[in-house]
């Protein structure tokens, strides 16, 4: 890519490409919009992102996002706490809430295990699952429901999970396969997704 004209516009054109999924050349084509809109418009956008980081917090229980110590899922009193859909990250939660048919709780491991990537069980909100489910045990505790890719990846995490939660006898469940094998749950579409979770059974490694 050729020099840029401005150390400015290179600067921006760096810190945007940094994102997932955007190289130089549509990093460029973004600063360049970005130059012809108002400068009030710029600027209420970069308060909004600002805003956004300095604002949003994982959740104290479930570490799903939100501006408040708790979620407004673990915050609801009508939603069952004592089962648990364990996903990889926000944007699961987000597709199986949208198809509306699961009322329990969720926790977000924040990834999934993969030791090619450098991923282990330690650099992911593993622990504090089993936290929740041992203050749970003793209030009828119902069920832990895998909903996590169906991929090398997702299989070793849900299975190094169910030897962990072998020690403290409760059900667990995974999807059913309806979802597509190597498919992540947020291109699943509804009516699958659905299926999958109402469906589901009894995990067996």
């Amino acid at each position: 890519m050729q020099q840029l004209p401005s150390r400015l516009i290179e600067a921006a054109v760096d810190q945007i490409s940094t994102l997932p999924g955007i190289g130089r050349r549509t990093a460029l084509r973004l600063v360049l919009n970005l130059l012809r809109r108002d400068k009030e418009r710029v600027r209420s956008l970069a308060e909004s992102l600002i805003a956004m980081s300095e604002g949003v917090q994982p959740c104290d229980l479930c570490f799903n996002l939100t501006e408040e110590g708790t979620c407004s899922i673990c915050a609801t009193p009508e939603r069952s706490k004592n089962t648990i859909c364990v996903v990889e990250d926000i944007r699961d939660l987000l597709a199986i809430e949208n198809v509306g048919n699961f009322r329990g709780v969720y926790h977000v491991l924040g990834g999934i295990i993969s030791p090619m990537d450098g991923i282990g069980p330690s650099d992911l909100n593993i622990e504090a699952l089993f936290s929740r489910i041992n203050e749970l045990k003793s209030t009828d505790f119902s069920e832990v429901i895998f909903a996590l890719p169906a991929t090398m990846e997702g299989d070793t995490t849900s299975f190094y999970l169910f030897k962990k939660l072998s020690l403290f006898d409760i059900k667990v469940t995974t999807l059913a396969r309806g979802v597509a094998v190597g498919e992540s749950l947020q291109h699943a579409d509804e009516a699958t997704l659905a299926r999958s979770m109402d469906n589901r059974t009894i995990y067996e490694a």
